[in-house]
């Protein structure tokens, strides 16, 4: 199958894209596809901001990858830990957290959850709480997460997981999260220069680009859950080690692609009935979205990968973006062209 008429397909999936633009549901998006081959496509339309100037996106803008941070950082960094023998998933958290909870080590359930929970997104944490109303001091915050006492809840995708997470990467690491290494070109501190505009906050007063959208992570000064920024390339670098195995032990590979509670493997979600990834997509499939817009899907069977980075929260999370319609139309289209029967 001759390179032109790959590129014809992935342009096929971009019209639905562009359409979204066009209907000034999205600002802008960036459209990418890799496979085990490396064949690779990637195309971008509309404005990375709007407000208060309009300025173009293009294939090499920075996005606020939002909770794609899970996966793309803080799940790949446990997992690494792990092959190194600096981390163990069943061990709890309180291992490399001992002041957690410190004044209750007897009998506080936040002890001894583990890491395989908190990537499973199977503990008791709540979804998410609005801390950063507390106080604007970011060790004070970090403090009041590990002394709280949680209320139990029934287990549901927590950002409180992968809080945790980061902090045992910065205790492991010895430096703040925002200085650990991220690998494929991602930063927690992204220059200025050709960054995707998010949200008019009013909590901050401003138009965000260039720092985390999430408040808990930008009052944290950063966090496991959010605050990762990175281009179409970076995502589909990762994305491509993935397929192949590259960079990756089996083991890692395995942890990823392997469902451990509900819909959930360590940090991804797998595929199932009704998801973001689309239902055409193979039993093989791990994927993950992020609240500005983002998302990334790996489909193992059909050796194929794709992202689509919009930042649909420019200027307010309060408009309707469809945003879930749109990336269940782009997986089916992309499996529909490309998928392997």
């Amino acid at each position: 199958m001759t390179r032109s008429k790959n590129q014809s397909k992935f342009e096929t999936v971009f019209e639905i894209v562009d359409d979204y633009i066009k209907s000034g549901l999205i600002p802008c998006a960036v459209l990418g596809y890799v496979d085990s081959n490396k064949n690779t496509f990637f195309s971008s339309s509309g404005l990375r901001q709007i407000y208060p100037k309009k300025k173009p996106v293009n294939t090499e803008t920075k996005f606020d990858l939002a909770s794609l941070t899970k996966v793309l950082f803080t799940t790949h960094q446990v997992l690494k830990a792990c092959s190194i023998n600096k981390l163990a998933l069943d061990d709890p958290i309180s291992k490399y957290i001992p002041d957690l909870c410190q004044y209750n080590i007897h009998d506080a359930w936040e002890r001894k959850i583990t890491l395989k929970q908190c990537l499973s997104h199977s503990t008791p944490f709540p979804a998410v709480e609005p801390f950063y109303t507390y106080s604007s001091n970011s060790n004070n915050l970090k403090n009041y997460i590990l002394q709280n006492r949680w209320k139990k809840h029934k287990p549901v995708y927590s950002d409180i997981n992968f809080i945790f997470l980061g902090i045992i990467l910065e205790r492991i690491f010895r430096k703040s999260i925002k200085n650990i290494e991220t690998g494929y070109g991602f930063n927690f501190k992204p220059n200025r220069i050709n960054i995707a505009a998010t949200e008019k906050c009013f909590w901050r007063n401003r138009l965000i680009c260039g720092e985390t959208h999430d408040e808990n992570s930008f009052a944290l000064g950063g966090a496991g859950h959010a605050g990762l920024f990175g281009s179409i390339n970076d995502i589909l670098e990762f994305a491509y080690d993935m397929l192949v195995g590259r960079n990756i032990t089996n083991n890692h590979l395995e942890c990823i692609k392997k469902k451990l509670y509900k819909n959930r493997s360590c940090g991804w979600e797998v595929s199932n009935k009704g998801w973001s990834g689309g239902n055409l997509c193979s039993n093989e499939t791990i994927g993950h979205t992020g609240f500005t817009g983002t998302g990334i899907w790996i489909d193992f069977k059909n050796k194929i990968a794709w992202t689509l980075l919009t930042n649909r929260v420019h200027p307010s999370r309060h408009n309707n973006s469809k945003i879930e319609e749109l990336r269940v139309r782009v997986g089916e289209k992309m499996i529909e062209v490309f998928s392997r029967r």
